[in-house]
C-alpha cells in the first residue's frame, strides 16, 4: 500500500493507494470513524459495478449504511442534484456526527463534498475515487464545488475529506475512452512538474502497460499534487499551476454543454492551445508544443480546437480567470515539466481563437 499524508490548515488527511482496497473499506473506515451511519453517494453506472460490494464491506464492520444514487454525468453536478442529496440525507437522519462516502469519479466526489461541505454547517466525508482522472486530481485536495449554467465549478469552498482511499483495480471497468480521459491529467503533472513521468509516458506501449504500473503513476501524481497543496492550500499562487490546460478545457466543454468532449479531453485541447500561444509570444520554448502533441495522440486525445465562437469562448474564460485590465491569467509552461503564471492580452487570445475558429 502506498500512503501519503496531506498536511492542511483545516487538519492533515491520509491518502492510501492500494489494490483491492474497495473491498476492505469496511475496516478502513472503522479505523478512522467510531459512529454508526455512513451515506454513500454515488452514480448510476459505478453503482452497478461497486455499490453492493461497497455496502457489504460497511454493513460487515456494523455500519447502518444508506445509498443515494445520482444520475451520471457532469449534469449531476448541479443545484438541482445537491438538493435532492440534502433530502435524502434528510431522510436518513444523517447529523453532524456521522460520515458520507463519495464513491464515484469527479462529478460525485465534488458534488459530495460540497454537500458535506454546507449540509448542517459541515459533516465529515471520506473520497473514494473510481476514474482514473479523480483518483490522480479532483479526490486530493479539498477543492469541492457545483457548476452554474454559466460555468463549471463557480460554486464551491475548500472542504477536506477525512480520508481519500484510492482502489487502481476499479480502473479495471472503465473503457479505454476513459482510461485515456484519466491521462490527459497524468500528462498535466509531467507537463507542469515532472519532465521525467512526462516522458517515461511516451515509452509505454500500450493502455495494458500503463495499468501495470497505474498505482506508482496515481502515487506519483498525488504525491506532486500533496506537495504543491501544502505550500498553497487556497490556490493563491503555485496552486495554479495546477490549472494547466483548464481555462481553454472549460471554455470547451461549457460550449458544448458538456455532451461533445469529456473533462480530459477538453483539458487535453486545452495544454496544446495555450502552449501554442506561448511559443507564439515567445514565453514557451520552440517546440514543446509539438511534444505536447505527441503524447496526446499517443494516448488517443484530442488536440485541435473544435469550431468555437470565439465571443462565447472568451466570455467562459473571463469568467473562469480574473481579468487583470486587458491581461488574463493563464498558466503556462517554459518548457516540459516547468510551469508558472502568465498574463496574456485578451486581444492574443482572441487572435489565436479567431484562427482556430
Amino acid at each position: 500500500m502506498y500512503s501519503i499524508e496531506i498536511k492542511a490548515s483545516g487538519g492533515s488527511y491520509p491518502i492510501y493507494i492500494k489494490n483491492g482496497l474497495l473491498g476492505e473499506i469496511g475496516s478502513e473506515v472503522k479505523k478512522i470513524y467510531k459512529g454508526r451511519k455512513v451515506a454513500i453517494v454515488t452514480d448510476s453506472n459505478v453503482n452497478k459495478f461497486y455499490g453492493e460490494k461497497a455496502i457489504s464491506s460497511l454493513k460487515s464492520e456494523g455500519f447502518e449504511t444508506f445509498k443515494i444514487v445520482v444520475k451520471a454525468g457532469e449534469e449531476s453536478k448541479s443545484f438541482e442534484t445537491l438538493l435532492q442529496v440534502y433530502d435524502k440525507l434528510l431522510d436518513f437522519k444523517i447529523n453532524r456526527g456521522d460520515i458520507i462516502i463519495a464513491l464515484g469519479g469527479g462529478v460525485v466526489g465534488d458534488m459530495t463534498g460540497f454537500a458535506a461541505a454546507t449540509f448542517l454547517r459541515g459533516i465529515d466525508f471520506i473520497q473514494i475515487p473510481t476514474t482514473l482522472l479523480a483518483q490522480v486530481d479532483s479526490s486530493v485536495g479539498g477543492k469541492v464545488a457545483v457548476d452554474l449554467p454559466r460555468g463549471k465549478n463557480l460554486v464551491g469552498c475548500f472542504y477536506n475529506p477525512k480520508a481519500v482511499f484510492i482502489d487502481p483495480f476499479l480502473l479495471k471497468t472503465l473503457s479505454d475512452k476513459f482510461v485515456c480521459d484519466g491521462m490527459g491529467e497524468v500528462i498535466k503533472y509531467g507537463a507542469i512538474k515532472d519532465k521525467g513521468l512526462f516522458y517515461k509516458l511516451m515509452e509505454y506501449e500500450n493502455s495494458e502497460a500503463i495499468l501495470k504500473d497505474i498505482d506508482k503513476i496515481i502515487y506519483t501524481c498525488c504525491s506532486i499534487k500533496a506537495g504543491i497543496v501544502e505550500r498553497d492550500e487556497r490556490e493563491t499562487g503555485e496552486r495554479m499551476l495546477l490549472n494547466f490546460g483548464h481555462t481553454i478545457g472549460h471554455a470547451i466543454e461549457q460550449f458544448f454543454n458538456f455532451k461533445e468532449y469529456s473533462h480530459g479531453e477538453a483539458v487535453s485541447m486545452g495544454m496544446y492551445a495555450i502552449t501554442k500561444i506561448g511559443e507564439e509570444l515567445g514565453m514557451t520554448k520552440i517546440g514543446t508544443s509539438s511534444t505536447i502533441k505527441d503524447i496526446l495522440i499517443k494516448y488517443n486525445l484530442p488536440w485541435t480546437l473544435p469550431e468555437i465562437k470565439t465571443e462565447a469562448i472568451i466570455e467562459t474564460i473571463s469568467h473562469d480567470k480574473k481579468n487583470i485590465g486587458d491581461f488574463m491569467n493563464f498558466i503556462l509552461i517554459e518548457s516540459i515539466g516547468n510551469s508558472f503564471i502568465g498574463k496574456i492580452e485578451e486581444a492574443k487570445i482572441v487572435d489565436y481563437l479567431q484562427k482556430k475558429s
